[in-house]
């Protein structure tokens, strides 16, 4: 299978998100700050939140929930190597079909990092 590009995945997510969020205001305003609740400031930082939300998105199998958050974890400074153990963790958790859905998310980081990289 090819791996698509999350950057352009996130962007046309993100213009399909607005479309939802238009059609549905009150419902995607309710998951919006159920999602800042979930991502506030406590016992776990932001990037170990968004590393959980990545396995949860491996082991679910959601293309759209690994670009989101991969992209969020590269944003709040994960390296590779906590992708990985990430990864490793949700393919415990899922067994084979999170280790296909895996390779998604490693290949989005790669996109990511170097976005992040080059803009640098």
């Amino acid at each position: 299978m090819e791996t698509k590009d999350g950057r352009d995945f996130s962007r046309g997510l993100s213009a399909e998100l607005r479309n939802l969020r238009g059609g549905a205001p009150e419902v995607m305003k309710a998951f919006s700050a159920l999602a800042q609740s979930a991502l506030a400031q406590g016992a776990l930082d932001g990037k170990t939140k968004e590393l959980i939300a990545i396995a949860v998105s491996v082991a679910s199998r959601c293309d759209d929930c690994i670009g989101f958050h991969v992209k969020a974890a590269v944003d709040r400074g994960a390296s590779r190597e906590e992708i990985l153990e990430t990864l490793g963790m949700a393919i415990y958790m899922g067994a084979g079909p999170a280790a296909m859905y895996a390779s998604h998310a490693l290949g989005a980081y790669a996109q990511f990092a170097a976005s992040k990289a080059d803009a640098a």
